[in-house]
């Protein structure tokens, strides 16, 4: 347990609940609760938390099967990154998932909570962190969602819809801020 660090457990707790977005994502979360009813909080968030878990370990194995190396997915995830950083700041729509029919593990568990952009990141914050502090990171954000799924109404009406977009524009700053220093800390070891 010497790789045990609570300073990167924030780091990677921050940049995943910035990826992941759980807050932001409260307005689509009402949306189809109204659409199908019952939200599965307890499935959709445990299916999340096993992705993204089983990701981070057998991900960077995957990649070297297809012969991509680390620092060229931490490189591309840091343009990931930066797209998604760039819709939650300016409001817009770079990339559009169809819509679901239903809110049981798709759309929820994946792609919402642990889609491309959080699989990028994972990757991206193992090249740069150790990995028993990026499961707790996960498995606290896992936490969060699971809350925040469960009582997406109430937030909403607490916050407001300024509110939400207020978290939503600050969250896009810091993860703009992340998507840098990820392209910066990486971008070096593709001329190695």
């Amino acid at each position: 347990m010497l790789d045990f660090n609570i300073n990167e457990i924030i780091t990677t707790s921050m940049v995943l609940f910035a990826v992941i977005d759980i807050v932001g994502s409260i307005p689509i979360i009402v949306n189809l609760k109204a659409k199908v009813g019952i939200i599965e909080s307890e499935k959709a968030s445990i299916v999340a938390g096993v992705i993204m878990i089983t990701f981070l370990f057998i991900g960077e194995g995957f990649l070297k099967i297809i012969g991509i190396d680390v620092h060229s997915f931490a490189v591309a995830g840091s343009f990931v990154l930066f797209f998604l950083a760039l819709e939650m700041i300016l409001g817009i729509h770079i990339y559009k998932d169809e819509e679901a029919s239903t809110a049981s593990i798709v759309p929820l568990a994946f792609p919402l909570i642990a889609g491309a952009g959080t699989m990028t990141t994972l990757l991206s914050l193992r090249s740069q962190f150790h990995t028993i502090n990026i499961v707790i990171a996960i498995l606290l954000n896992i936490i969060l969602v699971y809350a925040v799924l469960k009582s997406s109404s109430k937030i909403e009406k607490l916050l407001g819809k300024n509110g939400l977009g207020v978290i939503r524009k600050t969250f896009g700053v810091v993860l703009l801020a992340i998507a840098v220093k990820l392209f910066a800390a990486n971008v070096k070891g593709l001329f190695v």
